[in-house]
């Protein structure tokens, strides 16, 4: 069973090189990505996946505020 991993970070060099990085386990698979703590919240919620990494510092908002909305949702 694979561990499904949402990866979130405003830098598309940083998001494509951790999925780069996730892609080479069998056991991880990388679900989805998003640009800003927003789009993390919608997809979060959209796939549901097993981890999210989540940068701290991005626009619109921040990790610990996406952080906080996806929890206050479950």
């Amino acid at each position: 069973m694979n561990i499904c991993v949402l990866i979130v970070d405003d830098h598309p060099v940083v998001r494509c090189g951790l999925a780069g990085m996730l892609d080479v386990e069998d056991d991880l698979e990388v679900v989805g990505e998003a640009a800003d703590g927003e789009q993390a919240v919608t997809k979060v919620a959209e796939l549901r996946p097993d981890v999210v990494l989540m940068d701290l510092r991005m626009p619109r908002l921040d990790g610990a505020g996406a952080t906080a909305r996806i929890l206050a949702g479950h």
